[in-house]
């Protein structure tokens, strides 16, 4: 069929209408790539550009962002395990909160963990005794930044009451302790703060600038060099509009500013969703197509035990309708035209949505759907075990990886 091209990927929807086995994932590694140079071209020097691997850990996308990407953010000793086994050469950055006794050991054996995103005092103390070798750490500051920076963003872990993190008193704390006896293996590098993601641009920058000013003034009071200031990730990704993308030029252009007023700095950036999302598309077909209440629901294969993002952030995923003319039954083929459509999966929850009133030309049962945008925070977030419905494929695109869900 002459499918429509896709975020500009035509193959995309030729491969979607002929898949054997739906649900499936596709990933086209290809794009993934030229995307993440597209981003790294786009930073100035002294940022360096790590790859939060929570937000998609697939193996053939870790490969695909070694070489292109500094580094890794892993979050927790799962995390830190698998990714290190995709990449082995890569350095990895080791944060989360709430770090166990056995997760701190475990890394702490492992060389290829070059920085420590230290949550807590206790975390810091339990660091402390357990190292018997150089570690280098850096504080991680849950950090008002005023002026409304993060009003009104789709995801906020600091700024406000967050268990991530510290207030910046207990920074000052922390400092003392790192200046006390039992110490002396921890190396203090600079300062962590992730405080929200789905920031545009603009804000993203304000945030930056805070937060760097924030620790220079720390750092002056307290006779400490300012090395490294960690601002994480959080570029928004804008599901109502795929084609629109995080200002990766505008946010280069000011880090390079910020950076000329502190020469000395090294700045990191943590992006996952804005490096990931893109490069993926989740395949499913519509299994019936009925109308309750004067609202038309196309049931579909799978849901959001696949696919949980538009679940937890109330959003439709976007999707495109790859028609399928042939009709096996002898029976009426249910259908809609020219209507909107909630697509629901097959669990036994009304949470169960994929897209909610979305208009479609046309849809029928056994035709497919193609959700784009689905390259982070999807299947591996997702709640598997649920009905223990089967596990989707996964293809790969430009990859020489495949494999059954």
């Amino acid at each position: 069929m002459n499918a429509p091209a896709v975020n500009g990927v035509p193959e995309v929807p030729a491969l979607a209408a002929e898949l054997p086995e739906l649900p499936a994932y596709v990933y086209d590694v290809a794009a993934l790539r030229a995307h993440a140079r597209e981003v790294r071209a786009a930073l100035p020097e002294r940022v360096e550009l790590y790859y939060a691997a929570k937000a998609n850990p697939e193996a053939p996308l870790l490969t695909a962002l070694h070489g292109i990407v500094d580094g890794y953010e892993v979050s927790s000793g799962g995390e830190l395990a698998h990714v290190h086994a995709a990449v082995p050469e890569a350095p990895l950055a080791f944060g989360g909160p709430g770090k166990s006794a056995e997760e701190i050991a475990a890394a702490l054996r492992e060389p290829a963990v070059r920085r420590w995103h230290v949550e807590s005092e206790r975390e810091l103390r339990e660091l402390a005794a357990a190292a018997g070798r150089p570690v280098d750490v850096l504080l991680r500051v849950n950090l008002p930044v005023g002026d409304g920076a993060l009003d009104g963003v789709a995801l906020a872990m600091g700024g406000r009451p967050s268990p991530f993190g510290m207030d910046p008193e207990r920074i000052e704390d922390c400092l003392a302790l790192l200046a006390s006896p039992g110490f002396e293996h921890l190396r203090l590098r600079g300062i962590h703060a992730h405080l929200a993601s789905g920031l545009a641009a603009a804000e993203q920058l304000r945030v930056a600038e805070r937060v760097v000013e924030w620790s220079a003034a720390l750092a002056a009071r307290h006779g400490l060099p300012l090395a490294e200031v960690n601002v994480g990730g959080g570029m928004a990704v804008d599901y109502a509009d795929p084609e629109a993308r995080f200002d990766w030029a505008s946010f280069g252009r000011g880090l390079a500013e910020l950076l000329g007023r502190h020469p000395a700095l090294t700045l990191r950036i943590e992006p996952g969703r804005a490096l990931t999302a893109y490069c993926g598309w989740y395949v499913t077909e519509v299994l019936d197509l009925k109308h309750s209440h004067g609202e038309a629901f196309a049931v579909v294969r799978g849901g959001t035990h696949h696919l949980r993002t538009p679940a937890t952030r109330g959003h439709a995923q976007p999707f495109t309708v790859l028609p399928v003319d042939h009709w096996p039954h002898p029976w009426p083929r249910p259908g809609v035209t020219a209507a909107p459509v909630t697509v629901s999966g097959q669990l036994c929850t009304p949470k169960d949505v994929l897209a909610a009133r979305t208009p479609v030309a046309g849809l029928r049962a056994g035709d497919r759907l193609l959700f784009a945008m689905a390259g982070a925070y999807a299947w591996n977030i997702s709640h598997h075990a649920f009905l223990m419905h089967p596990a989707p494929v996964f293809h790969y695109l430009g990859a020489r990886a495949g494999s059954a869900g």
